[in-house]
């Protein structure tokens, strides 16, 4: 996703939809589980929310803090994966919640930061951490092989020419900056300034999305969020690119009892019809041009609402 002018204000995505999708009432308790710049929490907490806004990003935690102050009591911030709300918000005294809501991937301040190394825009460490631990980047391209390489390209950025790619890497390696990878790219496979796309940006998604373990957080944290959402309670969930969006899909899917049973010619997988946990699947949403103008981030985001049902979570009785 293409980041926000650097300096500019953080703009939420979708932000009328999301909170429209929400139909928060004053007094109710709503999870903003990718808290970034706050931009979705202040929304919330202007509809008379009480929040637990999530984030791994110590920055994003550090910077949060004047909004907590500023919102007197309405708002703790938690510094965790979203994929852990339940046992966060349990510690915290919270059993259920109103409404959750999730804006997956890398946000436009982590972007805008080139030292942070998630883009080529600007050239910086080739980091890449959400949490700023464990392994970077430039670990990742410098001590995994070919194949594995080729394979994160693959699954994670669906990079057509994976191979091509990963080879040139190694042939390329070491390589610690975040203009150095990208020029490494480019030049495997090949690149006019007036590409619409840069070629590059493939790459960059799929390690930043294997190094985060951002796939398998979007799932953890779809199932937290079933566990911790009331009956009636609201989830929604904006997303930035295929992987993620067809995650979520199938989720709600499967939850809400519309995936196929079979026929009489093909048996159903399983003889036990669960109870969908939820309901109210609203068609996806996306952004307008005029939005899209003001924010290119918009570009690519689909909004997927749901409203909780009764059923006990993963679709067990009620």
């Amino acid at each position: 996703m293409p980041p926000s002018s650097s300096g500019a204000p953080h703009i939420p995505v979708l932000l009328d939809e999301v909170i429209a999708g929400l139909a928060i009432a004053p007094g109710e308790v709503h999870v903003d589980g990718t808290f970034g710049a706050g931009g979705y929490t202040r929304a919330m907490l202007a509809k008379g929310a009480r929040v637990y806004a999530f984030d791994r990003d110590p920055d994003a935690i550090a910077e949060g803090e004047a909004l907590v102050e500023e919102a007197k009591g309405q708002l703790s911030l938690v510094p965790e994966r979203f994929s852990r709300m339940f046992e966060a918000l349990a510690e915290r005294g919270v059993g259920a919640v109103d409404g959750v809501t999730l804006d997956i991937g890398v946000s436009s301040m982590q972007l805008d930061r080139a030292d942070r190394g998630f883009s080529f825009q600007a050239d910086g460490p080739l980091d890449m951490r959400m949490e700023q631990e464990g392994e970077t980047a430039a670990d990742f391209v410098n001590t995994a092989d070919e194949a594995e390489i080729a394979d994160v390209l693959y699954h994670y950025g669906e990079e057509p020419r994976s191979r091509r790619v990963a080879r040139a890497i190694v042939e390329a390696r070491p390589i610690t900056r975040t203009g150095e990878l990208a020029n490494v790219v480019r030049k495997a496979l090949g690149h006019k300034p007036h590409d619409k796309k840069d070629p590059a940006t493939r790459t960059f998604q799929a390690i930043r999305i294997h190094l985060n373990r951002e796939l398998g957080e979007l799932e953890d944290g779809l199932e937290a969020a079933e566990r911790v959402l009331k009956p009636g309670g609201r989830l929604a969930v904006v997303t930035f690119h295929s992987l993620e969006d067809r995650l979520v899909k199938r989720f709600l899917r499967e939850r809400s009892g519309a995936t196929p049973q079979g026929s009489r010619h093909m048996p159903e997988a399983s003889k036990e019809r669960r109870a969908p946990t939820f309901d109210r699947v609203a068609k996806p949403a996306r952004a307008g041009e005029g939005e899209v103008a003001r924010n290119p981030r918009a570009r690519s985001a689909t909004l997927r609402v749901a409203y909780r049902t009764a059923a006990a979570p993963g679709g067990g009785a009620a």
